[in-house]
């Protein structure tokens, strides 16, 4: 891969990738962080791309596999044991404050109560609009328990909406 490659491939994903991994690990700094040993690894193992798939959705796999060895370090003993523990909040940078709305901060912030496996299928599927094939190759699984675990997901998502009083039915559907 030329260096020219790479550059074209950050500045096409760079920032979607970047707003994925924050939605999961909910630090700007960290995000950063971890887009950037994405793309180290992309370029390291660019030999291994078989374009079975499209690069974004390699670069995708290679950023979940970031984000779970991310966790596996920072929570050895609960992430064997699927324990997820509180994070500290998420404290948006003053140009994402400006952007957000209320409905859009509402549905993120019951998006972070959800478990991490209904994160990012729904991040994947509704908010990067990953289609199921897509989805079940970044995050290894099968196309059906994408399909499940989206819908079970969006439940879990539309209960704690409507606990915290609030709606997003453009969202669900």
């Amino acid at each position: 891969m030329e260096q020219e490659e790479l550059t074209k491939w950050f500045d096409e994903y760079g920032e979607s990738i970047l707003t994925y991994i924050l939605l999961i690990v909910k630090d700007y700094q960290h995000a950063e962080d971890l887009t950037q040993e994405t793309f180290i690894k992309a370029y390291k193992s660019q030999h291994k791309f078989e374009q079975k798939s499209t690069v974004k959705t390699w670069l995708f796999s290679i950023a979940f596999n970031v984000i779970n060895d991310y966790f596996r370090k920072k929570h050895p003993l609960q992430h064997y044991l699927g324990i997820t523990i509180a994070e500290k909040d998420y404290m948006p940078i003053p140009e994402q404050i400006i952007v957000m709305n209320d409905q859009t901060e509402q549905l993120y912030r019951s998006i972070q109560q959800l478990k991490p496996s209904y994160r990012h299928v729904i991040i994947l599927r509704k908010l990067k609009e990953f289609s199921t094939e897509e989805s079940s190759i970044v995050l290894n699984w099968s196309e059906s328990k994408v399909k499940m675990t989206l819908k079970r997901a969006l439940a879990e998502l539309k209960n704690e909406l409507l606990n915290g009083g609030f709606t997003y039915d453009n969202f669900l559907r």
